[in-house]
């Protein structure tokens, strides 16, 4: 990361999108690096998070309790768009070495974002920022310009099972 900022972009049905971008938000800041996170369309706490803000990483969620998109109605989405886009905002005046925005095509594809501002966030970052989007679906757009594009496939899920989130695992 000391010159040149790549994009990473992990996607997919598969269990390890947001693990995986957080692994390298930690391994980014105990490099001594300055880390900036965005997690669209997440509110509840997760574990990650107090250590990562701990160990100084700038971190920008939803409120707490926020319901799926599907179920909004439509005054409940446009304040978690005009969340989502204050928080991206104020991620962008934050200066950083990586920026992580995690659920990132799940906004664009919910239109909970401004699609605008996301995509100059990514395509017109600073000179040697890294970037991690996350996305179930990616839009083309971040496939095409991804540098490292991982796919997270699915082939069993203990959901599957009836087995619910694990604390500590899950989240």
């Amino acid at each position: 990361m000391e010159s040149l900022g790549l994009l990473h972009l992990y996607y997919g049905d598969g269990k390890g999108k947001t693990t995986a971008a957080m692994g390298l938000a930690l391994r980014a800041l105990g490099s001594g690096k300055r880390v900036v996170i965005v997690q669209f369309l997440k509110g509840g706490q997760s574990g990650e998070i107090p250590l990562l803000e701990q160990m100084g990483a700038t971190v920008y969620r939803g409120k707490v309790g926020q319901k799926f998109v599907f179920q909004m109605n439509e005054a409940e989405k446009a304040a978690t768009r005009a969340l989502q886009n204050k928080n991206l905002a104020a991620a962008l005046a934050q200066p950083c070495d990586l920026l992580v925005l995690d659920e990132a095509g799940s906004a664009w594809e919910l239109d909970m974002v401004d699609k605008a501002l996301l995509q100059q966030a990514v395509l017109h970052r600073p000179a040697g920022q890294e970037c991690v989007l996350t996305a179930h679906a990616a839009p083309g757009w971040m496939l095409d310009a991804a540098d490292y594009l991982t796919e997270m496939c699915c082939r069993r899920h203990p959901y599957q099972k009836g087995i619910t989130a694990r604390k500590g695992v899950e989240y």
